[in-house]
């Protein structure tokens, strides 16, 4: 059993219907501009998950969006008060290693954007073979004390490999069940300011554990938070818990 550290990437504040406040991107001329009226635009975050990523800027319409580069594990805005915002509508994204020798394959794909609504886009697979999935991603405010939690498997393996539970030490149950590769959760409920808790990644049906996530007393309440398991199957394996809201 191998044990790893968890990985926080820092609060995002995301737009959810009703909730109005201010959100930034790049221009074309590499000034970050301030957008404070989010009519007709939409709100994006990027979790790269692609094994060896390094230098990854991210693209919109030919604009780069990102302010720094991201590699493997990194996640896109990473810190402070401000998510993605972009206008919406059918838009040309494209991710790529700005290395002029570099080995990645340039990843371009659209997406129709709507307005007001949150996504998350996953870079997953490898520098070779690059690949991404989007996720339409809503955020709910608990009423209570709890905060929401969803897992996202993106681990890379060129077959088929078995789907993945994760199991809560203190609740003794599976939270999550049967996750396929690129598989991403919705939000559930989970408790906080309880007894420390400890999760484990496992394959569907074992008892195994692959990781094991000591999370302490990290969850705080209304919060929403995404475990990512990432890296190689045959390899170094990860699992990565980073805020959305």
């Amino acid at each position: 059993m191998k044990s790893f550290k968890i990985y926080t990437a820092g609060l995002v504040s995301l737009l959810s219907l009703g909730l109005l406040f201010s959100s930034c991107e790049k221009s074309s001329d590499g000034q970050l501009v301030t957008q404070s009226n989010l009519n007709n635009r939409s709100l994006i975050r990027v979790f790269v998950a692609t094994v060896n990523a390094s230098r990854n800027y991210v693209y919109v319409d030919g604009d780069p969006v990102t302010g720094a580069l991201l590699s493997s594990g990194s996640m896109f805005p990473a810190s402070g008060v401000y998510a993605a915002s972009i206008p919406a509508g059918l838009k040309a994204f494209l991710v790529r290693d700005t290395l002029a020798t570099t080995m990645q394959i340039p990843l371009s794909f659209a997406e129709n954007m709507q307005v007001n609504k949150n996504y998350s886009i996953f870079m997953y697979d490898t520098i070779n073979a690059p690949k991404q999935k989007t996720v339409l991603t809503v955020y709910e405010i608990p009423a209570d004390t709890t905060c929401r939690i969803r897992f996202a498997n993106f681990i890379y393996n060129p077959t088929i490999v078995p789907a993945i539970d994760i199991f809560s030490f203190n609740r003794n149950v599976n939270i999550f069940t049967n996750v396929a590769v690129t598989d991403v959760t919705n939000f559930i409920p989970y408790p906080t300011n309880t007894t420390p808790d400890t999760l484990y990644i496992r394959e569907t049906g074992s008892t195994t554990n692959i990781i094991k996530l000591s999370v302490g007393n990290f969850f705080r309440e209304k919060r929403s938070y995404t475990l990512v398991y990432r890296g190689s199957h045959r390899g170094t394996r990860v699992g990565q818990i980073y805020t959305d809201r």
